[in-house]
């Protein structure tokens, strides 16, 4: 008897493991290597690895790398796009069947981009990109603005997140988190720019009712300096649009210029006008939106495509979060269900700080076509 009950405890805990098994090994679809990418990351035995055989291994490295890898792709793809890849429609215009126009006409790029990036090195980059006409358009914040500026009359230095806000305070050092501007800097900028927006108001009239786009190519033209994007932009004709203008040094100078000398006007309505207009008069060309960082370029930009029912590729570089609900860290796919991305886009959201992300994605797309590498 007891050599059965034995016999059928064996059993018992053979049927137990079986079933133990069956949960471990549960068997799996095949993935086809010609639809899914093997997972890979870069080869340092190679010694010839270099560069572009390292931007080259993100797609295949996973996680946020591989968000990278997608992005170089996209961004690949407006810079690739022409408008003699479109059937030309049976309402085009005579230029359209012309094959020599359409091999000229290209992606419209809009570039928008916080004010901490400007204060940071990635300012450099912006201005090659403005500097060599690889965007159309531009959207950023005040401090995108007046730091471009700034950093022509004096520098901004290294710093360390924990550097006490009191003791900062008390030298009359400004933190940017691990970056440090010296007070003296605005200084410098209120003596630089107060003149401009006197001879501004001077030139003020019915026929040239100033707008934040305006002004700011003005301070472009004024700053004449080559380090500077907007130097850059203005001597290309690429807008820079900042509806919020006001929001930052500048606008503190406009309203101790205003307090002094009252008069001058800046008009936003315009300027919405032409912003919306950069979208909705892109047609038969496609457009392409990369936005580094969140709030108010992110929105703008995505909202004035939303007129021409989307951009056609869209790249995202931020760290926020969608859990709130903010603009700031909506995905793409929120972005489609307003219109503002094309719903046959494939856009792209590289969670990561820009000043990593977006050095790498430049020279793996813009910079490495700029000096003709294979």
């Amino acid at each position: 008897m007891a050599g059965d009950g034995g016999g059928d405890g064996g059993e018992r805990k053979t049927d137990a493991l079986e079933g133990v098994r069956a949960i471990l090994f549960k068997p799996s679809d095949s993935l086809d290597d010609s639809l899914s990418t093997r997972i890979a990351g870069a080869n340092f035995n190679d010694a010839g690895l270099g560069l572009a055989g390292l931007l080259g291994s993100l797609a295949s490295t996973g996680f946020q790398a591989s968000h990278l890898g997608d992005a170089i792709d996209v961004v690949n793809q407006m810079l690739d796009w022409r408008l003699s890849h479109e059937k030309p429609s049976e309402d085009c215009d005579e230029a359209e069947l012309d094959p020599k126009h359409t091999e000229s006409v290209k992606c419209k790029i809009f570039l928008g981009f916080t004010s901490n990036l400007v204060s940071s090195g990635i300012r450099d980059v912006i201005r090659f990109l403005v500097q060599h006409h690889m965007v159309d358009v531009i959207v950023t914040t005040a401090g995108g603005i007046e730091e471009d500026l700034i950093k022509c009359l004096a520098p901004t230095y290294r710093g360390e997140f924990s550097l006490p806000g009191t003791m900062l305070r008390s030298k009359g050092l400004n933190r940017i988190g691990n970056l440090l501007m010296p007070n003296d800097n605005y200084c410098k900028f209120e003596k630089w720019i107060m003149p401009i927006l006197d001879q501004m108001q001077q030139e003020q009239s019915m026929k040239n009712v100033w707008t934040p786009s305006k002004v700011i190519a003005r301070l472009g033209k004024e700053i004449n300096d080559e380090s500077s994007y907007l130097y850059w932009a203005h001597k290309n004709n690429i807008p820079v649009y900042c509806p919020a203008l006001t929001d930052g040094s500048i606008g503190d100078m406009l309203f101790c210029h205003a307090v002094r000398n009252p008069g001058l006007i800046i008009d936003i309505v315009q300027d919405v006008k032409l912003m919306n207009g950069e979208a909705i008069n892109a047609t038969p060309r496609k457009t392409g939106a990369i936005i580094l960082g969140g709030g108010l370029p992110k929105h703008h930009i995505c909202n004035a495509n939303m007129l021409r029912n989307g951009a056609d590729y869209a790249v995202y570089i931020n760290t926020a979060q969608e859990f709130d609900g903010s603009d700031s860290g909506a995905h793409p796919d929120e972005a489609v269900s307003w219109g503002k991305i094309n719903g046959s886009a494939k856009p792209v959201k590289v969670h990561c700080d820009a000043t990593i992300a977006f050095p790498l994605l430049v020279a793996a797309t813009f910079a490495r076509r700029f000096h003709g590498a294979n």
